[in-house]
């Protein structure tokens, strides 16, 4: 080891100097995102082999779930029409065991060589008067490995059949990280004694150190507890850097002018909720505010979000504003354009709409009209903020389906207002508060969970695929009463591996019975294609329409009452409730029927019967996430949030919690953080991170 590398405490040493690893395999460790100690150390184990509940091969039995270790003595490779297996024979002092693989079989082949130690898992299985063990989770140990994980628990790191065919296999990387933890003589903590007394976790030394070499699973809990906590920890922190930079803008405040809002509110048909009037009294605290608004509106599918977005437009007009809204496809931006010019045109103001589709002539026009100011509200696609795109005084910005779209795209929107422009977001994806703070803790937070008192509650059957003509007696009723019908299949093509039905076998199984009267669409039709059909069913020119889940996103189709879903049990809660949710848009009683196969498994079971036992989507999501945890759950993949690497904002709710309210005591005292800033990258939330400096 390098006399440096010796004599140094630091964490930001780079990786190369660290015994075993030089140039070469430091250019491995850099793809993981290793490049330091502190990256490497902060590389955690996927999951630990039991060494304490080790069995020796000879007291094994058949239908056991083991551990073992023991020495290959063959292996060899079969070839066949069908595909590649391979089999190796392992022993210890006890006896021998069969193990078989069929995936990856060429790999594994060259892979293992006879001497080596291997630890194994998986289920025992009769075999020839024998034993086998078919696919088994294996790891390769080195002949000092005992001594390297105190002898009782191994940890296995997450290692990609790319990074391992270059030579990288765990037994490597353990003995790297186990010498990197040698070279560091205290690792310094960035929590002090009291507040580590105040929440009971471990100091960080302690938690990095036994994370990769646990004494036991008591002492790996309390190190998993201690490292979670931080994660909580620096997200709240780095939120609370980015609210307080938003806050540092000081804008001219947007007057409650109410002409133009009295007029929208006069000519509904109906009475606000509770629950929009507070989110409308929301808003106006924050135009008149002299710090930007940057709230997010969160309703369940139907709630009446878009009139509060209308009503708050309303006023940023009259403020001589013009105010944007952008959501995530063209349809969609129509189907607002058409909402918001119902509203406004009547009482002179003036709505325009810019998606990619328009042709050149028109989109020149319609930039003009916007670089003028003629037009007061302009709604569409990701287009509103191209380079091309000037507003005269662009004072709010409306995004509708916020997680469709990514952290720098509404950064690149906001800019476009300068330093007097209100950001609105809404969601109907209604998901767990702790998820919520998440993923957009910077912003506030509305909640609208009353629904419109005109809207019925959505009757939800389950029925067997079996009982598909009860199911086709039941549209054909609905259809001869002038209504409309959504049938969702999840896949494109017919697949043997996974037993769902195709879209487009359904479909020709349908117009036997429908004939011309129903339309197909799915993700690899053309963008205008599916457009022009959407359509044609929205002018109700067609009665069913069969899809994937592309009609999952917010459009309205108010004569449609009924969905049919198949193969409900292969769909999370959220997404059968956001599906659901095409329905029940109009005065009529509407349907959900999720049709399912007969063995369906007890997940599958509790997901069908709160389905049909409630209609809250928070709720549902609530009951979901606790299912099937935290995870990119409702396609938030362009959040500009990434996942936790040991947390769960679901499951450890009462260490989010703890955070938050510590950041939040910090943020009274006027604490600026300054003792942290050296953390701040640990987590990796660059795109955060940026924008904060």
């Amino acid at each position: 080891m390098s006399e440096a590398l010796q004599n140094s405490n630091t964490l930001d040493t780079p990786i190369q100097f660290i015994k075993g690893v030089g140039p070469k395999r430091a250019e491995v460790l850099h793809s993981l995102g290793i490049s330091t100690i502190k990256d490497l150390l902060y590389y955690f184990p996927r999951k630990y082999v039991d060494r304490t509940s080790l069995s020796t091969i000879g007291s094994i039995q058949e239908g056991d779930e083991v551990n073992l270790v023991g020495r290959v003595k063959s292996v060899n490779l079969r070839r066949m029409k069908k595909g590649n297996f391979v089999t190796a024979n392992v022993a210890d002092h006890t006896g021998s065991i069969r193990l078989m693989w069929f995936n990856a079989a060429d790999y594994i082949h060259q892979s293992l060589k006879v001497g080596d130690l291997l630890t194994m898992h998986g289920k025992v299985a009769a075999y020839k008067g024998s034993h086998q063990i078919v696919h088994p989770e294996y790891d390769k140990l080195n002949a000092n490995e005992i001594s390297l994980t105190t002898g009782f628990i191994i940890p296995v790191y997450p290692l990609t059949d790319d990074l391992k065919k270059s030579g990288l296999e765990n037994r490597n990387l353990r003995k790297i990280i186990y010498l990197a933890l040698q070279s560091v003589e205290n690792i310094d903590d960035h929590f002090d004694t009291d507040l580590r007394k105040q929440f009971d976790i471990q100091d960080l030394n302690t938690a990095l150190r036994n994370i990769h070499y646990p004494k036991d699973f008591v002492s790996l809990e309390k190190s998993v507890h201690r490292l979670k906590y931080d994660e909580h920890f620096f997200l709240q922190l780095l939120l609370a850097k980015r609210k307080s930079k938003i806050k540092e803008n000081k804008y001219d405040s947007i007057k409650f002018k109410t002409k133009s809002y009295n007029k929208i509110l006069k000519n509904l048909h109906f009475e606000l909720t509770g629950s929009q009037q507070l989110s409308l009294r929301e808003i106006v605290d924050d135009f008149l505010s002299e710090n930007p608004m940057n709230r997010m509106i969160q309703g369940d599918v139907g709630c009446g979000k878009t009139i509060v977005s209308i009503l708050a437009s309303a006023i940023v007009v009259d403020n001589n504003y013009q105010v944007a809204i952008m959501a995530p496809t063209d349809l969609l931006s129509k189907q607002l354009f058409k909402n918001f010019k119902s509203q406004f045109e009547s009482i002179g103001i003036k709505c325009t709409l810019l998606v990619g589709s328009l042709k050149p002539k028109e989109k020149n026009k319609v930039l003009d009209e916007i670089k003028s100011g003629k037009s007061n509200i302009i709604i569409g696609t990701h287009a509103l903020f191209q380079k091309k795109v000037e507003y005269k005084k662009l004072g709010l910005i409306i995004i509708d389906e916020q997680h469709k779209f990514g952290v720098r795209q509404r950064k690149e929107l906001s800019e476009k207002g300068g330093n007097n422009c209100d950001v609105l977001v809404m969601s109907a994806t209604p998901i767990p508060r702790t998820m919520m703070m998440t993923v957009y803790g910077d912003m506030d937070l509305t909640l609208i969970k009353e629904k419109p008192k005109n809207r019925k509650k959505i009757v939800t059957y389950s029925k067997l695929e079996d009982k598909i003509s009860e199911i086709i007696r039941f549209v054909k009723k609905e259809i001869s009463n002038k209504n409309q019908i959504f049938w969702v299949c999840p896949l494109i093509e017919e697949s043997k591996k996974v037993e769902q039905q195709s879209v487009v076998k359904k479909f020709k199984y349908l117009e036997k019975y429908f004939k011309n009267r129903i339309g197909l669409i799915h993700g690899s039709l053309d963008k205008d294609e599916r457009n022009k059909i959407l359509n044609n069913f929205l002018d109700r020119k067609l009665d069913i329409l069969v899809s994937t889940t592309v009609i999952e996103v917010g459009i309205d189709f108010p004569n449609a009452n009924v969905i049919v879903i198949e193969n409900a049990d292969k769909y999370g809660l959220s997404q059968l409730h956001q599906l659901r949710g095409r329905v029940g848009r109009g005065s009529k009683q509407s349907y959900c029927i999720l049709m399912f196969k007969s063995s369906l498994s007890e997940n599958a079971k509790k997901r069908i019967n709160i389905l049909k036992s409630s209609d809250d989507g928070f709720v549902i999501s609530e009951e979901d996430m606790k299912l099937r945890g935290y995870g990119d759950l409702l396609g938030f993949k362009q959040s500009g949030i990434k996942n936790f690497r040991l947390a769960d904002p679901i499951l450890n709710e009462d260490l989010f919690l703890l955070a938050e309210a510590e950041v939040k005591k910090l943020e009274m005292k006027g604490d600026n953080f300054s003792k942290y800033n050296k953390l701040l990258k640990l987590y990796d939330r660059a795109s955060i991170i940026n924008e904060i400096s």
